[in-house]
């Protein structure tokens, strides 16, 4: 295996090829916005990142399919929060604190980790894959202290990716605390049937509303119905429903077995999908939103606990500790049969 190491000086607005075989090629260039960025190509398609800005996965393509969900953002753009740049295929949120915050939560939409600074990046390249990996260390006086190391990896052939994040609690002598969720914003196909190696009910209706959702009387009516029906959302074929988002949670997915699929198939016969260990996630969310604006079918999210801010977390028993010096390291396979 052989290691490129990459930094901000390399990347310009014109596309530079940096590495090619017979198999893979690895671009670097700068979109308008002044952010860098990496594009992983095999034979099926490619995967776009941002390999200092949080190592978002920008875009995904297989086989002629774009992966990524509709959105308002033709390129990224710098900021502190994902919510200010939410047009990418996935991103990493956490790691101190995750998903919506209540008004007892002091965190960002989605966690520190999102938008984050990361100090060094670089490539693996062997036979048979290429990899963007990188590292960030976060350090707060009289807080916590981590190690964040997030990587992306294309194989030979394949119609798929691996998204792996290894969290190091740096500490010398306390607890850190630890929400994970890797939040892949899935293109919305219509008329698309869900499944997953657990039952339909498992997916239960969230009842909390965030504050960016505003609910009409039709959308209450649709939630109520759904909340009577668990697991009869199954089918992608009402989508002016789907406006405020739909959002169901599945919780203690150990019970269903080690290691899990879920999928997204198509009427015209591909299938998006994804695969975890419920060792690294015991908690899974759906996300479905439907607008002229933004389209997506969040069909699963893996996550260390559900994505309701840390209070939440901490109140239901579901927060992670780290010890100090404790490793923890979560891997994804997703993408396209």
């Amino acid at each position: 295996m052989n290691k490129i190491f990459l930094n901000r000086e390399m990347f310009s607005q014109n596309r530079y090829v940096i590495y090619k075989s017979e198999e893979f090629e690895v671009t670097l260039f700068k979109y308008p916005s002044d952010i860098e960025v990496i594009e992983l190509s095999n034979s099926r398609g490619k995967v776009t990142i941002l390999p200092f800005m949080g190592q978002i996965l920008w875009g995904l393509e297989f086989d002629g399919h774009d992966l990524r969900m509709k959105n308002m953002f033709k390129v990224p753009r710098e900021a502190n929060e994902i919510v200010d740049t939410y047009g990418c295929f996935a991103f990493h949120s956490g790691l101190l604190a995750n998903g919506c915050p209540s008004p007892k939560d002091t965190h960002l939409l989605h966690g520190e980790m999102a938008c984050s600074k990361m100090d060094n990046s670089w490539l693996e390249i062997d036979n048979d894959f290429v990899k963007i990996a990188g590292n960030t260390e976060y350090a707060k006086g009289f807080g916590d202290h981590y190690l964040a190391s997030p990587s992306v990896t294309l194989r030979k052939g394949e119609s798929n990716i691996c998204i792996e994040m290894s969290v190091t609690n740096l500490s010398e002598y306390q607890d850190m605390p630890l929400q994970y969720m890797c939040h892949m914003n899935y293109a919305y196909v219509d008329n698309a049937k869900l499944t997953q190696t657990l039952p339909n009910e498992a997916f239960m209706l969230r009842e909390s509303i965030p504050a960016h959702v505003h609910p009409t009387d039709v959308w209450l009516a649709y939630n109520k119905e759904l909340k009577e029906h668990p697991g009869s959302l199954n089918v992608l074929n009402d989508p002016e429903m789907y406006d405020p988002e739909i959002v169901f949670f599945a919780d203690n997915l150990e019970k269903y077995g080690e290691n899990l699929t879920f999928e997204m198939a198509s009427p015209e016969g591909f299938t998006f999908f994804t695969e975890f260990s419920t060792k690294d996630f015991n908690y899974a969310t759906r996300w479905l939103l439907y607008n002229e604006d933004q389209k997506v079918a969040a069909f699963v999210l893996p996550g260390t606990c559900r994505p309701e801010g840390f209070n939440a977390a901490k109140e239901n028993g579901s927060l992670i500790y780290l010890k100090p010096q404790e490793q923890r390291t979560f891997k994804v396979i997703t993408g396209k049969r």
